[in-house]
C-alpha cells in the first residue's frame, strides 16, 4: 500500500531521522569553514552569512517564496497541467497503481494503524456543501506524500472545474523526502457545477522562527473544523496515538483516500522541476504519468460515481471502467 504522513498528533519517525541527520550534515558543513579561525575568521564569517541566507531563502520559506515558476511561467505551467488531454488520461488508465490499495469500511482500521495510503469505499451519509457532492481534502504544504498527490487532484478535478489562484511551493526542507515540488491549495479558488471543493492546508512549509528543530512545530494556516475533524477520526482512526494521516481525501463521503496509491509517492517526481513533471503528464508512457494520471484517474472515477457519470467529457468509458476495481 501507499504512504502518508501521519504527524497531526505525533512525530513521523522516518520524518524525524531524515530531518536530523540534515541538520547534521548541514552542522558539519559549518565546522569545517570555522575551523578556518585566524586574521581570516570575519572574512569567512560575513561569507557564510551570506550563504545561509541564499540557501534559507531558497528552501525554508512558507508560502512567500516558492522556488517554482512565477508570473508568465506559472500561468503556462498551471494550464499545461490544468488542461492535460483526456485522450493522454484515458491512455494511463489505471496506471502503476496497485489494487490491493482499494479495501472495504471494515479494513479501514488495519490500514490505518499500519500508516497504510488506501481508497476505501466508506458511503456514509453524503456529504454535500451548496446543493452538491463536496471533496474534502486535509493537508499540508510540509507534507512530500500531499505534494506528490496535488499533482493527481489538480489533474482530476480539473475535469470537473476550474482553478484560479493556484501557487507552486515545495514541501518542508527539513523533513522527509525534502524539496518535493508541489502546489499550494492556500488561497486558490475552484468553481465547478457538479461538485464543491474544500481544501484544508493545516500548515506551512516552515517550522516555528524558521528552525530546523525538527521537534518544532510548524506554522499553522488553516484548521479543520470539528465536522471535518469528525470525518478525518472516521474514516482513518490510526492507532498508539498516530491518527489524522495526510493528505486525507473524502469524495461526498462514499470514497476515502488517505495517503498515496502504491507505488505513487514523492520518489516518483523527486529531482524533478515543476516544468519537468508537467511535461512528463502529457506523456502517457512515462513513470510520472502512470502514477499521478493513475492517481488522478482513480479520483476521477470516484467522483463521477457521486455525479453519475457527469460530465461525458470526464467520465469516458475508460474512467468508468476503473469504477470496477473500488471495494464493495
Amino acid at each position: 500500500m501507499g504512504k502518508a504522513s501521519r504527524t497531526k498528533q505525533a512525530p513521523d519517525r522516518r520524518a524525524r531521522v531524515a530531518a536530523q541527520r540534515e541538520a547534521a550534515r548541514r552542522a558539519e558543513q559549518r565546522k569545517r569553514i570555522y575551523i578556518a579561525g585566524g586574521s581570516i575568521l570575519a572574512v569567512i564569517v560575513v561569507v557564510l552569512a551570506f550563504v545561509l541566507v541564499k540557501v534559507n531563502s531558497g528552501g525554508g520559506s512558507a508560502g512567500a517564496s516558492s522556488n517554482g515558476p512565477t508570473g508568465t511561467a506559472l500561468t503556462t505551467l498551471t494550464k499545461q497541467v490544468t488542461t492535460v488531454p483526456a485522450s493522454v488520461q484515458d491512455q494511463v488508465g489505471a496506471g502503476t497503481v496497485s489494487s490491493a490499495d482499494f479495501i472495504p469500511a471494515s479494513e479501514i482500521p488495519a490500514a490505518s494503524a499500519a500508516n497504510a495510503g488506501y481508497f476505501a469505499t466508506v458511503n456514509g451519509k453524503p456529504l454535500t456543501s451548496g446543493g452538491k457532492p463536496e471533496v474534502l481534502y486535509i493537508g499540508a504544504e510540509y507534507c512530500p506524500f500531499c505534494g506528490a498527490q496535488r499533482w493527481a487532484m489538480i489533474a482530476s478535478l480539473s475535469r470537473f472545474g476550474t482553478f484560479s489562484g493556484l501557487k507552486t511551493i515545495h514541501s518542508s526542507s527539513s523533513d522527509t523526502d525534502p524539496n518535493t515540488p508541489t502546489w499550494s491549495f492556500y488561497g486558490s479558488k475552484y468553481t465547478s457545477p457538479y461538485i464543491t471543493f474544500t481544501p484544508v492546508e493545516e500548515t506551512t512549509n516552515e517550522r516555528q522562527g524558521n528552525s530546523s528543530d525538527t521537534s518544532v512545530p510548524y506554522v499553522t494556516l488553516q484548521t479543520p473544523t470539528a465536522a471535518q475533524q469528525a470525518l478525518v477520526n472516521q474514516y482513518d482512526p490510526g492507532a498508539n496515538g498516530y491518527s489524522g494521516a495526510i493528505p486525507f481525501i473524502d469524495m461526498g463521503n462514499k470514497y476515502v483516500e488517505v495517503g498515496n496509491l502504491s507505488p505513487y509517492g514523492p520518489t516518483v517526481i523527486d529531482g524533478k522541476s515543476w516544468s519537468q513533471i508537467a511535461t512528463a503528464m502529457t506523456q502517457p508512457n512515462s513513470a510520472i504519468a502512470k502514477g499521478v494520471l493513475g492517481s488522478a484517474n482513480y479520483m476521477t472515477a470516484g467522483i463521477c460515481k457521486m455525479t453519475n457519470n457527469q460530465p461525458a467529457s470526464a467520465c469516458t468509458p475508460a474512467i468508468q471502467a476503473l469504477e470496477s476495481k473500488f471495494a464493495s
